[in-house]
């Protein structure tokens, strides 16, 4: 009904006694009450950028969700699916002011460039440290900002070694442990012409070679950036020594030239084909290193990766997670959605149906996961080891310094010593120091 019929309705009315008007009166109480209660039961519209293909992935958790909370309609906006471009679409929406999205989907190294920018809403009151233990240490770490939590982890990620446990079993080779016995063990493989080459990485400039560097720095004893103090480390012997060994690698034969244009899928043929005994990769590596059309499959294995004798392994902490914008006006029906999506249920529905690492500890033993990927309970090992890149505002500068100079250093630019002074006089500049 109108509000014209109805006021012609009432216009009749009142042309026709009291009790009519009386009738009248409580008809449009009712009319208009059902209205309104048709209204306020609308469900609440929870918006969330992410990459079309994840999109498409999270599909069936979306279903779940509004199936579980029929008030609210968890709305995923397609993104493109480089993930430098959806994060240029969140910043650019939170420069413009009044975002259109009440969750951020994010990769762990916007976290602090986000917080700092006063973006996102701190988490720390809405969940336990109970709770909080059962997530990859790495993980939570990941989401954290000087003393806030910004980022509740959904999937994880970390680099590892992948190597051909066929060729070192038939050679008599323990998996290698230092980046020694990796050095012995390629050139053994190569001169017996079991294999063409020993070591292939990400070499290229650009984010994949700092997350790389990050797991040889640890393995060195070396550091990046102190987010604590600002001490940049770049220039210490440690550091040097690491940029040296990959250097060597190339200068010895055990790495090809080309693999300084290297990104992560050049790597993954390039070992999948069987042309290189050990891989540093990620672990979407697997299942297709794993594929039935695949020359290896049945005949790699993974481990933490090589380190010098006296230093701990690292594996380069990466993974998604969902943040709450600061302006969303529905932020309990948004933790809502953090709590469903970031849930052991709905972690393990993801991981069966997509391959993806889980971010709770417990699902890398969950009986059905191991029954689907095997390799996962050593995959947990290597995520154990995991280190941060350096959790500060001007990550991306950093990076970006980080990455120029190693390229320079790995295509005699730069001797790795002068690159690395430039590369740390660069970064204390950043920083202000």
């Amino acid at each position: 009904m109108t509000v014209r019929s109805l006021s012609r309705f009432w216009n009749f009315l009142q042309s026709n006694g009291g009790f009519y008007i009386a009738v009248a009166s409580i008809a449009l109480v009712l009319v208009l009450g059902i209205h309104n209660l048709a209204f306020s039961q609308q469900p609440v519209r929870i918006s969330v950028l992410m990459q079309a293909l994840e999109a498409a992935q999270w599909q069936p958790l979306v279903e779940e969700f509004e199936k579980q909370n029929p008030d609210i309609d968890l709305h995923i906006v397609e993104g493109p699916n480089a993930t430098n471009l959806v994060e240029d679409l969140y910043t650019s929406s939170f420069l413009l002011g009044d975002s259109p999205y009440d969750l951020v989907y994010m990769d762990i190294v916007w976290t602090p460039k986000f917080a700092a920018a006063g973006w996102l809403t701190d988490l720390s009151d809405r969940i336990s440290d109970e709770e909080l233990s059962k997530f990859l240490e790495g993980d939570v770490n990941g989401g954290r900002y000087n003393d806030g939590l910004y980022r509740i982890p959904f999937r994880s990620d970390a680099g590892m070694l992948y190597y051909r446990s066929d060729l070192l079993e038939a050679a008599g080779f323990e998996p290698p442990e230092t980046v020694e016995d990796l050095t012995r063990i390629s050139q053994a493989l190569m001169e017996n012409g079991d294999v063409e080459w020993g070591y292939v990485w990400q070499g290229k400039q650009y984010e994949g070679l700092a997350a790389m560097f990050v797991e040889l720095l640890e393995g060195f004893g070396g550091f990046w950036i102190d987010p604590e103090t600002q001490a940049v480390g770049l220039d210490s012997p440690e550091t040097i020594a690491a940029v040296e060994f990959l250097k060597n690698t190339l200068e010895n034969g055990i790495s090809p030239p080309g693999v300084t244009t290297y990104q992560e899928e050049e790597a993954r043929r390039f070992f999948q084909n069987g042309k290189a005994a050990f891989m540093r990769n990620w672990p979407y590596v697997w299942t297709l290193a794993n594929a039935e059309d695949s020359p290896v499959a049945g005949k790699i294995a993974i481990k933490p990766m090589v380190h010098q004798p006296e230093y701990d392994s690292g594996a380069c902490q990466g993974g998604w997670g969902l943040g709450m914008v600061n302006t969303t006006k529905h932020p309990e029906e948004a933790w809502r959605v953090i709590e469903f999506i970031t849930s052991k249920a709905a972690q393990k529905q993801f991981v069966l149906e997509t391959g993806y690492v889980p971010s709770r500890r417990s699902l890398f033993t969950d009986p059905d996961i191991v029954a689907k990927y095997s390799h996962y309970p050593q995959l947990l090992e290597v995520q154990e080891n995991s280190v941060l890149r350096p959790p500060i505002a001007q990550y991306a500068q950093a990076s970006d310094i980080l990455q120029r100079y190693l390229s320079a250093a790995l295509t005699d630019r730069l001797s790795p010593e002068r690159a690395m002074q430039r590369a740390a006089e660069e970064t204390r500049r950043l920083l202000g120091r």
